[in-house]
């Protein structure tokens, strides 16, 4: 091989050694730059029981689209449903314990009608012998009749007055009788009875706890994870299942003390996500929540300054269009 010959041949190698160096500075240069990064999340809701018993039917499972309001389990309102059957049976036994005087005020108010009665029939008597009384009164001033006939007259009239102030007497103690029942009945009533409020609240809580034997799904969204069968015992507080608010996501991500700055509250912000072909499809993303404290770089998440010893986490708001997942990888642009 000759010296011209030679030098194409050490050119060509550099060229083939050199040329895969300028490829990757090239695709280097012409990629896309993004200011931070991070992975979505949900606002998630672990559902569970507030009573005890057997879970008689289940619907949940994971990756069911739920709405809010959707019963999806009922558990055993047997026990309740006897707790409440028992506070009505202890309500009723105590208006058998109440006390009832209508019938003796009816007797006593016969009593009171029968006085009256008689009062009137005196009054009656009364009429006659006054009528009489003038009768005679004229007859012994004219010296017609004995004096003593006109006695006896005013002596009936004296005794039928004193039968008409005693009538009224009884019907005032009668009366006062009346009274007196019905504040006695009254006394009486009022202790019982004051142990209806005490069970009228228990039934109350009893019929709450009941309501909650349906379980109700709180909020609209997609189920992650369940905890629980039909057919399994549960209790206050054992989670059901977990479920998440999946129309909009949070992507968490932190940004660097020097990254704080240019960025705010309410703030838009464009969210890269990886299209599966080497590209990248853009969401539109508003700024949620920056963390008012500052905290050590997490090592699973990379910032625009990897040199940085403290990030701020944010959140971004992005309305999911049903191709973001959770746990999804994604760039933000803080320059929209």
């Amino acid at each position: 091989m000759n010296q011209i010959q030679l030098k194409r041949h050490r050119i060509h190698v550099l060229t083939l050694m050199i040329l895969p160096a300028l490829l990757v500075t090239s695709c280097l240069n012409n990629g896309l730059e993004f200011d931070a990064s991070g992975t979505f999340e949900a606002t998630d809701v672990i559902v569970s029981a507030e009573v005890a018993g057997r879970i008689l039917s289940f619907s949940a499972h994971e990756g069911d689209s739920l709405g809010a309001g959707t019963i999806v389990a009922r558990i055993d309102p047997l026990s309740l449903s006897l707790q409440k059957e028992q506070i009505e049976a202890t309500k009723s036994s105590l208006d058998l314990k109440t006390m009832d005087v209508e019938p003796q005020i009816n007797v006593l108010n016969g009593q009171i009608q029968a006085q009256r009665r008689q009062i009137d029939v005196l009054a009656g008597q009364m009429s006659v012998l006054q009528r009489e009384k003038e009768r005679f009164t004229k007859l012994v001033n004219a010296d017609a009749v004995p004096r003593k006939q006109l006695e006896d007259i005013e002596g009936q009239i004296d005794v039928l007055s004193k039968q008409q102030v005693a009538a009224r007497s009884q019907i005032d103690i009668l009366e006062k009788q009346i009274a007196a029942q019905r504040a006695t009945a009254r006394r009486q009533n009022r202790a019982i009875l004051s142990e209806k409020d005490p069970l009228d609240k228990r039934a109350a809580q009893v019929d709450d706890q009941l309501s909650r034997t349906a379980v109700k799904n709180p909020l609209s969204g997609t189920v992650l994870i369940t905890y629980a069968e039909a057919g399994e015992i549960t209790g206050p507080g054992k989670p059901l299942y977990k479920i998440a608010k999946t129309d909009t996501l949070f992507l968490r991500t932190y940004l660097t003390g020097g990254q704080l700055p240019t960025v705010k509250i309410g703030q838009s912000v464009q969210v890269m996500v990886d299209d599966g072909k080497g590209g990248y499809r853009a969401y539109p993303g508003t700024i949620t929540w920056i963390a008012d404290q500052a905290e050590f770089t997490p090592k699973t998440i990379m910032t625009r300054d990897e040199r940085a010893n403290l990030v701020y986490a944010t959140k971004v708001r992005v309305a999911n269009d049903g191709l973001l997942k959770i746990g999804m990888y994604a760039e933000v642009d803080l320059n929209e």
